[in-house]
C-alpha cells in the first residue's frame, strides 16, 4: 500500500476534490492536513453535487476513514452545518468514519470579525480573503493563544476561555465599528457543537501511524494551491498555512519518509480567486468559461479570474512539491477553441526567466511568453479512455509534461467521477 499527497499546482480550485474522490477507491484513509473552511471541494457523483469545506472528500465512499488533522483550523459551527447538509444528501458521518485531531485549532465567531476588520482597514490593498476567520485563527495559533479541539471534550474550560476572548475582542470591534459577537448566544452555540463533535476528537497522529503499521494506505487531501502557500505563494496574496506537500506532513504528524508519491493537480488553464497578480489572465477566456457556467467558487460563489495555462507556475510547483505525477483537470473547457496558448516563460524588464519572482512588484512587471497550439475542436466529455483522445489533445498534454517535468497520470474531461481518464 502507498501513501500519496495530492496538492494544487496553481492558486487552488484545480479540482483536487474530484481527484481525491477518484483516488479514494484505492486507499483506506483520507487526511485533510491544512487550511480551514475557506477551501471548498466540489465532487459530482451519480448526478449529485457534494460541496465540502472541512470534511475530506473520502467521506463520499463507504468504509473509508476520514481525518481532519492537526494542521487544520476548524470552524466548529461551520463543520456542523456541513455535516448536516451532507447527511441530508444521504452521506454517513459518525465517529467511526470521521476523526478530528485534538490539537487542531478552532475558528470561532470572533475570528471572522477580526478577518473582516483587517480587510476593511487594508482598503484597495486587501488580500481578498473569504472573511471566514482563517488568518486570525492561524495568527492565534502562532502567537500561542489559540483554542484547540481538545477543549471540545472539556466544556467548562472551553466556556471560560471562550468568554474571556469574546469580551476582549468585542472591545476591539467597538473601536473599529465592526459588529460585536453576542456573548451568551455564541457560548451556547459553541458548547452545543462541542457536545456533538466531542466523540470525534482523538490523537489523529497516533491513529495515522497505527493505520500505516496495519498496512493501510493514506491519501492526503490538499486544500487550496501552491501559490497560496504562506511561504511559497504570491505573498502577501496567500492563505495562512502551508498548502504544499510539506504541509501534509506537519499537518498530520506523518513524516516525509512515509510518503510514497505526490500528485500535483492543475487545470488545463489557470484560475484564481481574490486579489493579487495573475500574469496570464485573459478576459476573453474568463468570459468564455463563465458563459459555460464554469469557474465560480465552491465556497464563495465568486466568479474566478481566468487565463491561459501558466507552465512556469506549474513547473515550479512540481519542483517545490516533489511531484511525481500531474492530474490535469477541465481539459474539456478548451474544447471549442481554434488555438490554445501556453505560457512557457516570463519577460521581466527585458530578461527571460523561467521561474516566478518572489516579489509582487516583479510579478506585476512580468509579461508572458506564449507558444500557440492548435485546438482539437472536439467534445471530450464523453471519452472514456485516454487512448481515444484526439491527437491534438494528446499533443497538448505531452507538451505540458515536457514543460513541467512531471508525467500526466490522470485527466479530467468533465466534473463527474466517471469523467476521469487514466493515462
Amino acid at each position: 500500500m502507498s501513501n500519496t499527497i495530492v496538492v494544487g499546482a496553481q492558486w487552488g480550485d484545480e479540482g483536487k476534490g474530484k481527484i481525491v474522490d477518484y483516488l479514494t477507491e484505492h486507499t483506506d484513509v483520507v487526511v485533510r492536513a491544512a487550511g480551514g473552511n475557506n477551501a471548498g471541494h466540489t465532487v459530482i457523483n451519480n448526478g449529485t453535487k457534494y460541496i465540502l469545506h472541512l470534511i475530506p472528500s473520502g467521506i463520499l465512499w463507504e468504509d473509508k476513514m476520514c481525518v481532519i488533522g492537526n494542521g487544520v483550523v476548524m470552524d466548529i459551527l461551520g463543520l456542523l452545518e456541513e455535516m448536516a447538509k451532507l447527511r441530508a444528501q444521504g452521506v454517513k458521518i459518525t465517529p467511526e468514519n470521521l476523526k478530528i485531531s485534538e490539537t487542531a485549532h478552532l475558528v470561532l465567531p470572533y475570528h471572522k470579525g477580526l478577518d473582516q476588520a483587517r480587510e476593511a482597514k487594508l482598503g484597495d490593498k486587501k488580500i481578498g480573503t473569504t472573511g471566514r476567520g482563517i488568518g486570525p485563527a492561524y495568527a492565534d495559533k502562532v502567537e500561542r493563544g489559540g483554542l484547540r479541539a481538545i477543549l471540545l471534550t472539556r466544556p467548562e474550560q472551553l466556556e471560560k476561555e471562550l468568554r474571556s476572548r469574546i469580551l476582549m475582542h468585542n472591545e476591539t470591534f467597538r473601536a473599529v465599528g465592526v459588529a460585536e459577537v453576542p456573548v451568551e448566544e455564541t457560548i451556547t452555540a459553541v458548547l452545543a457543537a462541542a457536545k456533538v463533535l466531542a466523540p470525534h476528537i482523538t490523537n489523529t497522529a497516533v491513529y495515522c501511524h497505527e493505520a500505516i503499521r496495519a498496512g493501510k494506505s493514506l491519501l492526503f487531501e490538499g486544500a487550496q494551491g501552491t501559490y497560496l502557500d504562506i511561504d511559497h505563494g504570491t505573498y502577501p496574496f496567500v492563505t495562512s498555512s502551508n498548502t504544499t506537500s510539506g504541509g501534509a506532513c506537519t499537518g498530520s504528524g506523518v513524516p516525509p519518509r512515509m510518503i510514497d508519491k505526490v500528485v500535483a493537480v492543475a487545470k488545463a488553464y489557470t484560475t484564481r480567486v481574490g486579489s493579487g497578480p495573475f500574469i496570464t489572465e485573459n478576459e476573453d477566456i474568463g468570459d468564455m468559461l463563465h458563459n459555460m457556467g464554469r469557474e465560480y467558487g465552491a465556497t464563495t460563489g465568486r466568479a474566478r479570474r481566468c487565463g491561459w495555462l501558466d507552465a512556469v507556475l506549474v513547473r515550479y510547483a512540481v519542483m517545490i512539491n516533489g511531484a511525481d505525477e500531474l492530474a490535469i483537470t477541465n481539459l474539456d473547457g478548451l474544447d471549442g477553441l481554434d488555438t490554445i496558448q501556453i505560457c512557457t516563460a516570463y519577460k521581466l524588464r527585458g530578461e527571460t526567466i523561467h521561474y516566478p519572482p518572489s516579489t509582487i512588484e516583479d510579478i506585476e512587471a512580468c509579461e508572458p511568453v506564449y507558444e500557440t497550439h492548435q485546438g482539437w475542436k472536439q467534445d471530450l466529455s464523453q471519452i472514456k479512455n485516454f487512448a481515444d483522445l484526439p491527437e491534438l489533445a494528446k499533443a497538448y498534454l505531452k507538451r505540458l509534461e515536457e514543460l513541467t517535468g512531471a508525467r500526466v497520470s490522470l485527466l479530467g474531461v468533465g466534473p463527474s467521477r466517471d469523467q476521469t481518464l487514466v493515462a
